[in-house]
């Protein structure tokens, strides 16, 4: 009798440095964990693997990413790219549109890609340890956006997009050079949280009273 296939593969911290080529064969996989493996790139052949829902790459020393990943429109529960040496993305991750929870974290992005802002059913986004300087208007389009994670960017404020974002609960601002906050965030009805530590730049802002007198809770 034959075994079913496997759908979760789990690859951590193997020290691969490059990926076997059977792995692309593995059609099945709904999640594939390659993290830590000393990874500088990555072929297009990730593109075969149609039914990931997960995809863990961070920790490696990625330059770039396959446009391919852009082919698996099925990758709903999190693109994980944390920490490696990514200054930008393939416009095709821009049809991504089901994923959840992407990771960008500790690259070296200093605008946020297009694309990301394409992926509109994202709720958490996570890019801090970034030298971004600003956010995109198109923000506004992450309508689903719960939690925006933006630690130890260079980010002195946020766009006045941001007050689109009316599913908004958490922004992370820890360590930036912040200056200003837009009075729009006065506005988010779900905003439980600003975390403003580490931040010694910011204005005093009639924004930061409002969301206290409802009850939004100011880390500083």
């Amino acid at each position: 009798m034959s075994q079913p296939a496997a759908v979760h593969l789990n690859l951590w911290k193997r020290r691969l440095g490059r990926v076997p080529d059977e792995v692309w064969n593995q059609v099945e996989l709904e999640t594939l964990v390659l993290a830590e493996n000393g990874l500088t790139e990555l072929p297009e052949e990730i593109g075969r693997l149609q039914r990931l829902r997960m995809l863990d790459l961070g920790h490696n020393a990625l330059r770039s990413i396959p446009a391919s990943i852009g082919d698996i429109v099925g990758l709903s529960d999190f693109l994980y790219l944390h920490d490696n040496c990514l200054s930008a993305l393939p416009a095709s991750l821009g049809r991504l549109k089901r994923l959840r929870y992407l990771n960008i974290g500790e690259n070296a992005f200093d605008v946020l890609p297009d694309c990301v802002c394409e992926m509109v059913g994202l709720i958490e986004l996570r890019a801090g340890g970034n030298p971004l300087t600003s956010l995109p208007d198109s923000l506004r389009e992450l309508k689903f956006l719960r939690e925006l994670h933006l630690r130890n960017t260079r980010i002195e404020s946020l766009p006045d997009a941001i007050g689109a974002l009316m599913e908004l609960r958490q922004i992370d601002l820890r360590g930036t050079p912040l200056q200003r906050l837009p009075p729009c965030l006065a506005g988010l009805p779900r905003l439980e949280k600003i975390d403003l530590r580490w931040v010694e730049t910011l204005e005093p802002s009639p924004a930061i009273a409002d969301l206290e007198a409802r009850g939004c809770l100011i880390y500083r």
